[in-house]
């Protein structure tokens, strides 16, 4: 594959920004260039900020693309792409030395408003354009990728083959996107020169995707063989419910949008009871509204997986930035002592498997699951090859399939060596599957006496060593580094992507070190973590949230305390400079 090419703007990889108002199509235009840098051969990452409005506000999308593998975002931009004033005024400190920015002929920018004269502008007729091609105004950000891909050097057939994948079946909407991209680039051929940033397309990756974590979620879960899907829509989980509902015919699964979040946590445990793979997903506050229903999943022993998608709190928050501030919420939520299982994602490919763990997880033990994620992770791109479904295969646990019952009296919570009962069916004949929200006995029915209520909470927490045996081969703590390094950098989640891309850049400052990401929060794999702790020389922990909540599980599980803690939670994410220029400084002291 030949690589991209960045003459004097930095690294090796070029990041373009794309900016406008709400309604503007910000995100889609930049999820379309990143899919045709991907088909060029390219690896991109993409992450879109935005206001919590349906109109107006600034929005922007942040492609990263480069010839190497490219895990995130960064803080400095080559190119801005300016669809109105506001993203001009409010980028133009981004932008590298020797960058360049794209604007609209009638952006209405006066004469001293850019105060940059190291940067190359250039001035675009975007609305004239549109206007002479009839089409409506949102198409602006169309000729606009045709002027990038112009400016960058890069094959713009690749983008317009990719507009008509995208738009299959509208013809007519596919040949005027066409012709938007052919007017922009032709203008800035006949017009611009480049600004010495390159991007050259090889071979091609036509296999590849770039899904969203929210995406990768989605697919894991229709994989394993999720066929109910509940949610009330919230921000940032609510694309997995638009891409369930938009693909349930195809999956035969069944999708409710709710009328609440209580009322989606009470259809998955009915689900689940029922017998189906079922899930459901929502954002913190969302997930204060479920909490009695997991703790009905608790006590009824009912397999569901709940991905909470995390945003800066408390309250409302910042409703449409990220955070990592519920890690602690999501191992204790709900009243009373069960077991459960929260695992933690890193990336897109980790959204995928460990969604079809997650679900195998709940079935085997009969617990619920919670899949934690954030903003930033649900909703950025990154190019990835397919997912194989048949890394993870299904394990349904002790569910039983059979129309008739034949064997010894049927009890739903029997107690059994591995604290995990036989279950079957609802209808099954023969037999009454009674599942009880009270404390009950081994048959279901409910019970005060003291000796079953002791036998039975004994046997829901006796699950515990058993998840701590299993989840312990499934890889809890995952280390990206060599063991020679004399820093390791401590984080989970999104903080995955920034941190791998940390490393090169501490490596290029003759740094070595290592990235130790805790996978499984609940069961917390412990003694894995006492190991990577004894092995760096320094020990440093970086999350999204104010409270440092895995420094926390760490100092509860193994008495460690870090003396080094980088911190933000301003609700957005970490850039690997940001962690670089951290390590740095705690090298000095």
């Amino acid at each position: 594959m030949r690589k991209m090419t960045c003459v004097g703007l930095g690294d090796d990889t070029v990041s373009i920004l794309i900016g406008g108002e709400a309604g503007q199509g910000i995100t889609r235009s930049g999820s379309l260039l990143g899919t045709a840098l991907m088909r060029g051969g390219l690896s991109v990452f993409g992450t879109n900020e935005y206001p919590s409005l349906i109109r107006g506000g600034h929005n922007y999308y942040l492609l990263r693309a480069s010839g190497r593998e490219v895990y995130s975002q960064d803080s400095h931009v080559e190119l801005v792409v300016a669809l109105n004033k506001e993203t001009a005024l409010i980028h133009q400190g981004e932008l590298v030395p020797g960058g360049g920015m794209i604007i609209d002929e009638e952006s209405q920018l006066t004469e001293g408003e850019l105060s940059r004269d190291d940067v190359k502008i250039y001035t675009v007729p975007l609305t004239a354009m549109v206007k002479r091609l009839g089409g409506p105004e949102i198409m602006r950000n169309t000729v606009a990728l045709g002027s990038v891909l112009a400016i960058v050097g890069f094959d713009s057939t690749i983008l317009k083959d990719v507009i008509a994948g995208t738009f299959r079946g509208r013809q007519e909407l596919i040949e005027t996107n066409r012709k938007a991209v052919d007017l922009g680039y032709d203008y800035c051929k006949e017009h611009y020169e480049g600004f010495g940033c390159r991007l050259v397309d090889g071979e091609g990756t036509p296999s590849r995707i770039m899904p969203t974590g929210d995406e990768a979620l989605a697919l894991g879960a229709v994989q394993s063989g999720c066929r109910f899907y509940a949610a009330y829509p919230m921000t940032p989980a609510s694309p997995i419910l638009d891409y369930m509902a938009a693909h349930d015919a195809e999956t035969g699964m069944v999708v409710i949008q709710t009328e609440s979040e209580i009322a989606a946590i009470n259809m998955v445990v009915g689900a689940g009871y029922a017998g189906l793979r079922a899930m459901t997903a929502t954002s913190g506050g969302g997930f204060s509204l479920m909490v009695e229903g997991l703790g009905l999943a608790g006590m009824t022993e009912t397999p569901v997986v709940i991905n909470v998608g995390q945003r800066p709190g408390p309250s409302t928050g910042l409703a449409t930035n990220t955070a990592q501030g519920d890690p602690l919420f999501a191992i204790h939520a709900s009243q009373g002592e069960f077991p459960r299982i929260v695992v933690a994602p890193g990336d897109v490919e980790e959204c995928f498997y460990l969604t079809m763990e997650a679900f195998n997880l709940a079935e085997r033990f009969q617990v619920p699951v919670i899949m934690l994620t954030d903003k930033y992770l649900a909703e950025s791109h990154r190019s990835v090859e397919p997912f194989d479904a048949g890394r993870v295969p299904i394990d349904r646990g002790k569910l039983t399939l059979v129309e008739r019952w034949e064997g010894e009296e049927y009890g739903r919570y029997r107690i059994t060596k591995d604290c995990v009962s036989p279950r079957l069916l609802p209808g099954t004949l023969n037999v009454v599957v009674q599942g009880n929200s009270n404390e009950h006995d081994e048959l279901g029915y409910s019970t005060s006496s003291p000796g079953p209520v002791v036998a039975m909470m004994d046997k829901r927490l006796g699950k515990g060593r058993f998840m701590e045996n299993h989840v312990a081969s499934l890889r809890p703590v995952r280390v990206i580094g060599g063991e020679d390094a004399e820093v390791s950098l401590f984080g989970w989640g999104s903080t995955k992507g920034p941190a791998r891309e940390a490393l090169m850049l501490l490596s290029e400052s003759g740094v070595k070190a290592r990235f130790v990401q805790i996978v499984y929060l609940e069961p917390f794999p412990a003694e894995d973590v006492r190991i990577e702790l004894a092995r760096g020389s320094a020990n440093i922990l970086f999350e999204n949230n104010a409270t440092a909540q895995l420094g926390e599980l760490i100092r509860l599980h193994t008495g460690y305390r870090f003396d080094h803690v980088g911190l933000r939670y301003d609700g957005r994410p970490f850039n690997p400079s940001d962690i670089r220029d951290g390590v740095m400084e705690v090298l000095r002291r």
